[in-house]
């Protein structure tokens, strides 16, 4: 059983990752608030926490075996702990992972279906199970501050600015698919930004 991995950050992808350690190269899947921290990372050392496990296909004819990766012990045992949930499998906990885990029990703790359902596959109802199930379960990831991480984002854009912008854009009405294809148009671009301002006038700036 995988449990932590480390190794040279190879490339990006859509929802997942690969990563070089030694000779090998392993494909982890991450959720896009994973991916929003280390989309400019290739090329540096990460350490990555995983969950390991496989994936029925075909019916159970065989399975495959998957490896997810948070940043933070705290992400991945917020991950586990989403599992649990009735009809919220790896899959389904993987893809709604779109906001910061502080973020998500903050709403579960003060029973905020309506902002839960928002997550990308999160409809109403698996909201409001989601809400009856976990509520007195977060408690401790909705006040836990935030770690310092050992991910350093280079040329001076910073993690948190990324999260900023991407919250941002979700705010002005964006869903999380078009907010996602602006910054990543942004990042992909190369154009320099330092600043919030910088960031959101080159976004809306064709």
């Amino acid at each position: 059983m995988i449990t932590r991995l480390t190794g040279k950050l190879i490339r990006v992808l859509d929802d997942e990752v690969r990563v070089e350690v030694g000779p090998l190269e392993y494909q982890v899947l991450v959720p896009e608030a994973v991916r929003r921290q280390i989309q400019l990372l290739a090329g540096s050392e990460i350490r990555l926490f995983i969950n390991h496990y496989y994936e029925s296909i075909a019916n159970g004819a065989r399975f495959v075996p998957r490896l997810i990766g948070f940043l933070t012990e705290a992400e991945l045992e917020f991950f586990e702990l989403s599992c649990t949930v009735e009809k919220i499998g790896a899959k389904k906990a993987l893809k709604a992972l779109a906001r910061p885990v502080k973020e998500i029990a903050d709403a579960i703790s003060r029973q905020d279906a309506k902002w839960l359902a928002t997550l990308p596959g999160i409809g109403a109802t698996t909201a409001e199970q989601i809400v009856t199930t976990l509520k007195r379960k977060v408690a401790k990831f909705a006040f836990a501050t935030e770690p310092s991480g050992d991910v350093a984002t280079p040329s001076g854009v910073q993690g948190k600015l990324i999260e900023d912008l991407y919250a941002a854009l979700m705010g002005l009405g964006l869903n999380p698919l078009d907010a996602r294809a602006r910054l990543d148009s942004l990042l992909q671009s190369g154009r320099p930004f330092e600043t919030f301002d910088e960031a959101m006038t080159l976004i809306f700036t064709r």
